[in-house]
């Protein structure tokens, strides 16, 4: 059964300009494994503008919004993206599952939201 569906695109470049303009954006908006993951990469801000996607499609399947850093986007060995919620007991959905994409200018993120059968 499905108890949220969320989705959410953002362009790239503005969460480039955000966090170049404001030091604490990356610290206010993202755990320090999600930083520690994007900054290793060539295209960091492809990487957090996906995990920022992410979290506000997240805020759209719960229908509210709750703290940035209690969403948690990181990726199994696989490559599949996960999303980790700290807070999950205070939501009715079992599971969260999360699909990303980005390019250069856009990322763009899907939550959807299992509860019990």
């Amino acid at each position: 059964m499905v108890k949220g569906i969320g989705i959410d695109i953002i362009e790239v470049e503005r969460v480039k300009k955000i966090a170049e303009k404001n030091p604490n954006f990356l610290e206010r908006i993202f755990t320090s494994r999600e930083v520690s993951y994007c900054l290793k990469k060539r295209n960091k801000y492809q990487h957090l503008a996906a995990r920022f996607a992410a979290k506000e499609a997240f805020f759209k399947a719960i229908g509210k919004r709750i703290s940035w850093k209690e969403v948690e986007l990181f990726n199994l060995p696989s490559g599949k993206p996960q999303l980790e919620i700290k807070s999950k007991q205070r939501f009715s959905f079992v599971e969260a599952h999360v699909s990303i994409s980005h390019l250069k200018e856009y990322a763009v993120a899907t939550v959807f939201l299992e509860g019990e059968k």
